[in-house]
């Protein structure tokens, strides 16, 4: 099989460098194969390794769900016309700690779209 950058782990027949004795003393491996291997050993902590591009491109353009969306527009309101209840004042910092995460992953989505990008000129010089 041949590796691409929608398999999550290396699929491609691995191919050893050998002695005349027999003994193995090397490796070839993709270039997505070495990438993903170089980013986990000693890569930025923040990409998203593991991930298939595609669901690293679904994830730096996701958002909330439209009824999260739109409890939180109307939560917003309230608190704009200073009528939040302390139930919906919980509420809403719940919905707000979820967009916060949600904006962390994002830029996590896009730092590793970045680095694929990078890999990617560095494999076609």
């Amino acid at each position: 099989m041949v590796s691409d950058m929608s398999t999550r782990i290396a699929t491609s027949p691995v191919q050893y460098i050998t002695e005349e004795s027999g003994r193995r003393v090397g490796v070839i491996l993709a270039w997505e194969d070495y990438a993903r291997l170089r980013r986990q050993k000693g890569g930025d902590p923040d990409l998203l390794d593991g991930l298939t591009l595609a669901e690293v491109e679904a994830l730096a353009h996701s958002k909330l769900a439209p009824e999260q969306q739109q409890r939180l527009d109307e939560l917003l309101a309230r608190l704009h016309d200073d009528v939040l209840t302390k139930l919906e004042r919980e509420e809403l910092d719940r919905l707000l700690a979820q967009v916060d995460q949600l904006n962390i992953l994002k830029a996590r989505a896009l730092l590793t779209l970045q680095e694929y990008s990078r890999e990617m000129a560095v494999q076609s010089e």
